[in-house]
C-alpha cells in the first residue's frame, strides 16, 4: 500500500514538474534551449565520467586499428556533436511543440548514447557496445527522418553525428575483430 501510494505520488510529481517545465519552455526559447542543452550534455557527462574512471588500464591493452584517433580528438568532437544535437531537437521542437513523441524519441536515443560508454569502458564488453552503437545509429536515422519533415536545419545538423557514429561503429567493429 505504501509503495503504491509513493508510486502514485511520484507520477503526480513528475507529471506536474513536466507541465511546469513545458509551460516555461513554451514561453521562453532561451530557457528551452538551456533545458535541451542540460539534458543532452547530461548524457555527455555520464559518458565522460565513465570513460575517465573506467578506461584505463583496460583500454591501453587493446590492439587498436591504424585509423584509431588520438585521445585528444574525442572531447572537442563530442562537445560539438552534442551542441548540434541540442540545436536540432530545440529547433524541431519549437516548430512543432505538440510533438512530444519526438522528445521521447530523442531522450531514448540519449539513453543509448550514454549507455555505450558504460557498456564499453565500464563493462569492457566490445560486442555489446557494437550492438549498442547500431541502436544509436538506428535512432539517429529515425530522428533525421522526423527532423526532415519539421526542420531541414535540424536534419543537416545530425549528419556529422551520423558520420561520426558510423566511424565509431567501424572502430568498435575493428576492436572486436582485433581483440
Amino acid at each position: 500500500l505504501l509503495f503504491h501510494y509513493l508510486h502514485q505520488l511520484s507520477i503526480l510529481f513528475c507529471h506536474s514538474l513536466w507541465i511546469d517545465i513545458y509551460s516555461i519552455m513554451l514561453k521562453n526559447k532561451f530557457l528551452s534551449f538551456i533545458f535541451f542543452a542540460f539534458v543532452s550534455y547530461s548524457a555527455s557527462f555520464i559518458g565522460g565520467i565513465i570513460t575517465y574512471t573506467s578506461k584505463e588500464p583496460w583500454y591501453s591493452t587493446l590492439i587498436k586499428p591504424s585509423f584509431n584517433p588520438p585521445a585528444w580528438v574525442f572531447a572537442p568532437v563530442w562537445s560539438t556533436l552534442y551542441l548540434f544535437m541540442t540545436v536540432a531537437i530545440w529547433l524541431s521542437w519549437h516548430k512543432d511543440v505538440t510533438n512530444n513523441k519526438l522528445i521521447h524519441l530523442y531522450l531514448i536515443h540519449l539513453i543509448f548514447n550514454a549507455t555505450w560508454s558504460i557498456v564499453f569502458f565500464y563493462f569492457h564488453n566490445i560486442f555489446l557496445a557494437l550492438l549498442n552503437i547500431m541502436v544509436i545509429i538506428f535512432f539517429i536515422l529515425l530522428l533525421m527522418s522526423k527532423y526532415k519533415k519539421i526542420s531541414t536545419v535540424s536534419f543537416y545538423l545530425m549528419i556529422p553525428y551520423l558520420v561520426w557514429c558510423c566511424y565509431a561503429f567501424t572502430l568498435n567493429l575493428s576492436l572486436l575483430y582485433l581483440n
